[in-house]
């Protein structure tokens, strides 16, 4: 899975922000906040990674044990597929 193109992440006075950018502005008309762990999962999707992948990372990045790290990998996966920003790995729609 990975995120949706014409969509950028940036840091505005601390706040990271997800901002839609082109074409994704008719399909999605707002923005998304997300905290520090949300960034760094956000730019692990910008490119097509796997769950068990993105927590992996988040173990090495995070002092917390696996459970935690799959929680906050499913609760931000799930709040990105709300938004619909995801895409699957072969490019459709599905999340």
């Amino acid at each position: 899975m990975r995120i949706k193109e014409d969509l950028m992440l940036r840091n505005i006075v601390g706040a990271w922000i997800v901002v839609p950018m082109g074409e994704r502005l008719l399909e999605y008309n707002g923005m998304l906040k997300v905290n520090e762990s949300g960034a760094f999962i956000w730019r692990l999707l910008q490119t097509d990674n796997s769950k068990e992948k993105i927590v992996e990372a988040m173990l090495e990045e995070y002092e917390i044990d696996e459970e935690t790290a799959t929680h906050e990998v499913d609760a931000f996966i799930k709040t990105l597929t709300d938004a619909y920003v995801l895409e699957g790995s072969n490019g459709s729609k599905a999340y």
